[in-house]
């Protein structure tokens, strides 16, 4: 029963994590001209919620180790909520700066302790499932948003209310905090419970690679997420209100990708659940580049969001298989770091390029991204499969 409930709030969590990172990309077009600040600036604020993340996942594996999963959880959720409702109180773009710092914060540690925990205690279903809910976070995040902007109201009270929704979660993790208490004794393992250092992770064959691939994925998924509105506003002139639920299509796709891909995964393994990805991402990108309008391009975003789908998970989830159930906490943690190094570098370049040339390349942008990250996804099957052997 324990374990049940836990498990329940573990989907919650996920769905916590989802929630914030679609809002900003499907607001923006809206909310840079209130705050005065050029349209490239999108991409400076997700830098800096980037980079919170990075420095709360590589040091994840000292702060779950001192304070417990539980404690952690409902720590990094606080301060999400607090950053979100920082956001909705916020009038000028250097406020929303110092906002996006716990808002960073408060989603590395919870990201990888969560994800280590289900690769070590679940099957590859329930890791596709668990990220189906950050899907469900992440659409409903521009749902709630473009309901505000289409009814004339302004960007603040879309963030306002995610964040309200935030710290109604964080209630029930305060209340269901011995639950894990109570977890921790059934769920102990063999793992090595010592320190590792990043020396010994660096020295294993793959490990490079797997961290360029992590950077390379999430570059795809945050460049789409956060300039796609952009792109069709810019580019394909629909209304920002259509763009902002266009965005959430996309998001939907993710979410859809997730749900089917733990379905999926009782046939196909980890690897091949990565290929499907990238070859629905590469059809995706086909058909934003068609001159069809709403006819290539609601269906592009949506098969770009389902090819993201199985990637994230499977990478994760095959971490102490490649790698050592030995290594997963820390190399998932340095994996969620470097991802999201990912996520502060390629937006903001994107939006760097974009300015300076053209919104249109966007779609070609992520193709390069895509080439770039299947070589090295297949470098390291192929020098995980030499060191095994």
């Amino acid at each position: 029963m324990v374990t049940l409930l836990l498990l329940i709030l573990i989907y919650l969590a996920f769905i916590s994590l989802g929630l914030p990172d679609s809002l900003l990309g499907s607001a923006w077009p809206s909310m840079y001209g209130s705050l005065s600040v050029p349209l490239s600036y999108a991409g400076i604020l997700s830098m800096v919620i980037a980079a919170g993340t990075v420095v709360s996942s590589i040091f994840s594996e000292r702060i779950i180790r001192r304070l417990g999963t539980g404690p952690v959880v409902a720590i990094s959720v606080f301060m999400t909520a607090a950053a979100l409702i920082g956001f909705s109180l916020s009038h000028h773009f250097i406020a929303l700066c110092f906002c996006a710092v716990p808002l960073g914060l408060g989603g590395g540690s919870v990201d990888a302790a969560l994800n280590n925990y289900v690769a070590l205690h679940y099957k590859a279903r329930h890791m596709s499932w668990l990220h189906c809910f950050w899907g469900v976070g992440a659409s409903i995040g521009p749902l709630i948003m473009s309901g505000y902007l289409t009814s004339n109201g302004p960007w603040n009270l879309g963030y306002r209310a995610v964040g309200i929704i935030q710290f109604c979660l964080v209630a029930l993790l305060l209340v269901s905090l011995p639950l894990w208490g109570k977890n921790a004794a059934s769920q102990e393992t063999q793992v090595q419970k010592r320190s590792v250092t990043y020396r010994e992770l660096f020295k294993i064959a793959g490990v490079k690679e797997v961290l360029a691939a992590f950077f390379f994925y999430c570059g795809i998924e945050q460049i789409t997420g956060l300039w796609g509105a952009s792109f069709l506003v810019m580019v394909k002139n629909i209304a920002p209100q259509t763009a902002a639920q266009w965005t959430a299509i996309y998001f939907g796709g993710i979410t859809a990708g997730r749900f089917v891909s733990g379905f999926l995964t009782i046939k196909l393994n980890n690897r091949q659940m990565v290929r499907l990805g990238q070859g629905l991402i590469a059809c995706g990108i086909i058909c934003l580049l068609l001159p069809l309008g709403a006819l290539s391009l609601l269906p592009g975003f949506f098969i770009i969001g389902l090819g993201c789908a199985p990637i994230y998970p499977s990478l994760i989830h095959e971490t102490p298989k490649n790698f050592g159930a030995e290594y997963s906490q820390a190399l998932i943690g340095i994996q969620m770091a470097t991802a999201y190094i990912g996520i502060m570098v390629m937006p903001p370049l994107f939006g760097w390029a974009a300015s300076h040339t053209n919104f249109i390349i966007f779609p070609i942008v992520i193709g390069v991204i895509l080439i770039l990250k299947i070589v090295m996804t297949e470098t390291v099957n192929k020098k995980v499969k030499t060191h095994i052997q």
